[in-house]
């Protein structure tokens, strides 16, 4: 049997509404996908500090693989940055993981010679 307080009517009557408000998986949407959720999970788990019975915006919905996946980076992986990158990539092929490196480039200033281009035309605009 599972331990407090998945084991209580409280938390079986907050899943099933919080499934109910949202009925699609959060990992899958992130890569593109619609997957019914069957697994309500604390945002910030319990053993942080989170609490037993959060509102709705501490809990989200996820499907068995993703929440697999999820615990399996450690409890931190929801609220606080994991040291276990996500693994897998969006429907274009982007990383999941936010701390990917193609993600840092795209985040990155532009390449010197584009910008060095683009103000070789404004200048020469202006003469």
């Amino acid at each position: 049997m599972a331990e407090w307080p998945y084991n209580t009517a409280t938390w079986s009557r907050l899943r099933k509404a919080h499934l109910s408000l949202e009925p699609l998986c959060r990992g899958c949407a992130e890569a593109g996908r619609m997957t019914p959720a069957n697994t309500v999970d604390h945002i910030k788990p319990i053993s942080n500090g989170g609490e037993a019975f959060p509102s709705h915006d501490g809990l989200a919905s996820y499907c068995h693989p993703c929440h697999s996946a999820k615990t399996a980076r450690g409890a931190e992986a929801g609220a606080i940055r994991s040291t276990k990158p996500r693994k897998g990539c969006d429907v274009n092929g982007m990383p999941l993981d936010p701390e990917h490196h193609w993600r840092k480039s795209l985040r990155a200033e532009p390449p010197r010679a584009a910008a060095y281009i683009q103000n070789q035309l404004v200048t020469k605009g202006k003469l």
